[in-house]
């Protein structure tokens, strides 16, 4: 099948519609390419804050809300988007204020869509500084994994893919696919995120699709610098290319990138592979209790 990762730019909408036509023209255009399943970045909803108005989408506490009163639409538009063309859609994640979780605090969520409506939703588990300290977005309760006609996917929101634990169970669980929509204002962060995705591909032998926000958006609170490119991974073993890079666009400039995934290819490695991290992970298990410092240390001067 074929996958798209979007590197994503957020704009000043003028209106509802105008955020209509936009992600239809997204969609429109991967799955003119055949694309299968579209990836759409972490707080990619931010540009919602816009319907707002400048005041609102410049102040953040007033911008995340904005944006959440906006949710019911934009998940029922991503219903339709995916129905009419037959696709399954990660749609871009955005706070949302679930009162039963999380009392006056928001999650950041990502909900998936498939050709016969919605399939669930995976709130991000790990907060970044900026998320606890500036924003105030909670954790989410526990993780999913879903079973779909293109293999069994699971969702790692950007500083999630840098946690090994999450994406283990998740493999254990059965995903084949991870999803890591993500959101970094410098090249550290996207890197940080980059070398995550890779990672976890290689430990759980599987395939990472990688869709970022790029580009400045100086109108909106806490989304005003975004550096990433768009990729898709696999482990660096049979089936899948030396680097583990199936396709990656340029640094930085909005669009699709597009990669024919094959899930027979990640079962063959996790059967067969040059080297298998993914059957091997439980032998770390008894090297842990064997941690022995040893050496001097020198005094200090």
């Amino acid at each position: 099948m074929k996958v798209a990762a979007a590197a994503y730019r957020l704009d000043w909408l003028e209106s509802w519609a105008d955020y209509e036509t936009k992600i239809a023209a997204w969609v429109v255009e991967a799955a003119g390419q055949g694309a299968e399943l579209l990836v759409f970045p972490e707080y990619g909803a931010m540009e919602l804050a816009s319907l707002g108005g400048t005041a609102v989408a410049a102040d953040l506490e007033a911008a995340l809300r904005e944006v959440d009163r906006h949710r019911p639409a934009a998940e029922a538009m991503h219903a339709r988007l995916a129905a009419h063309h037959r696709v399954h859609i990660l749609a871009a994640s955005g706070p949302v204020y679930d009162v039963a979780h999380a009392g006056d605090r928001p999650v950041n969520r990502a909900s998936l869509f498939g050709p016969d409506g919605p399939i669930g939703h995976q709130d991000k588990a790990m907060m970044t500084r900026f998320e606890r300290e500036d924003w105030h977005v909670v954790a989410g309760q526990g993780l999913k994994v879903f079973d779909t006609a293109l293999g069994c996917i699971g969702i790692l929101i950007c500083y999630d893919s840098e946690f090994p634990l999450l994406a283990r169970a998740m493999a254990e669980a059965g995903a084949e696919i991870l999803l890591v929509p993500s959101a970094t204002e410098a090249l550290a962060g996207f890197t940080r995120v980059r070398v995550g995705a890779m990672a976890r591909a290689l430990e759980g032998q599987m395939i990472a699709v990688h869709a970022p926000v790029v580009g400045p958006v100086p109108w909106c609170a806490g989304m005003e610098e975004n550096a990433g490119r768009a990729a898709v991974y696999g482990p660096p073993d049979r089936g899948f290319p030396a680097t583990g890079i199936l396709a990656e666009g340029a640094m930085d400039v909005p669009g699709w990138v597009y990669a024919e995934v094959d899930r027979a290819s990640v079962a063959r490695a996790r059967a067969d592979g040059g080297v298998l991290p993914f059957r091997h992970w439980p032998e770390q298990l008894p090297q842990l209790s064997r941690v022995i410092r040893q050496g001097r240390r020198p005094d200090s001067a």
